[in-house]
């Protein structure tokens, strides 16, 4: 389905009857992503899931975005398609910090909030975002006066060397810069409503100490580790997330 919000042509798909759940998916990733997971909740709720602008079948937006505008479209998103109240919110990864900073400033309402291997923990890795400018500025003066087919072998090896999500959607570069510059702790610390983590043991984006240090800073909330699983954590340990949603929402 699409609908025009903003200015973007947006792109969503919508399950199943009941309450409404609502999935808002990672950096690089789209409605495809969380496909099985929104197959198997539809069994029991109205699930929507989006393409975030500029990923999937959404327009990109023509300026820099950050996680303040993303959390926005996503409340003009809900208010164009009259969507009723969220029972539940499910972010994962980037979606994730999308969620905790549109209800943190109210712009989003939900009564319970889950957070898959979510992202927002940013000063733990200052050291390598350092070096991803270092290393990306100096590729690309060292690369200067080679071929073009040349220049883009070579800097996908410079951004690969780093770990940079950068080269997953390049169109948003300065985007991605100013998301990952974003900690969403604070908003964290401001949540109210009842809050599920659920992390990967062997997630290497996302760590769990990224839901250790999130779980410190919202009172009452509970936090599951899944062993076994990675950053994917909802497709590797597809059966226990959505069984640990369902006894959430009950």
């Amino acid at each position: 389905m699409q609908v025009v919000v903003d200015s973007l042509l947006t792109q969503y798909e919508v399950q199943g009857k009941g309450n409404l759940v609502v999935l808002l998916h990672g950096w690089g990733d789209s409605t495809k992503g969380l496909g099985g997971l929104q197959k198997a909740l539809s069994s029991s709720f109205r699930v929507i899931a989006i393409d975030l602008p500029g990923f999937g079948g959404t327009q990109a937006p023509e300026e820099v975005w950050g996680l303040d505008d993303y959390a926005q479209f996503v409340a003009h998103f809900l208010k164009k398609i009259e969507a009723p109240q969220v029972m539940l919110l499910v972010g994962h990864s980037n979606g994730g910090a999308i969620a905790v900073r549109g209800l943190s400033r109210n712009w989003l309402q939900a009564d319970k909030l889950v957070l898959l291997a979510s992202a927002g923990i940013r000063g733990e890795y200052r050291g390598r975002v350092k070096a991803l400018r270092m290393m990306t500025k100096a590729g690309k003066a060292l690369t200067q006066p080679l071929p073009k087919g040349v220049k883009e072998r070579l800097r996908k090896r410079v951004y690969s060397t780093v770990g940079s999500d950068m080269l997953v959607a390049e169109h948003l570069q300065e985007t991605f810069k100013k998301v990952v510059a974003d900690d969403v702790r604070a908003d964290a610390g401001q949540l109210l409503l009842p809050v599920l983590l659920i992390y990967g043991e062997n997630d290497t984006a996302t760590p769990v100490r990224f839901g250790e240090l999130l779980h410190e800073n919202i009172d009452g909330s509970t936090l599951e580790i899944l062993p076994g699983a990675g950053h994917f954590v909802h497709i590797d340990r597809a059966a226990a997330v959505v069984k640990a949603i369902e006894d959430f929402a009950a």
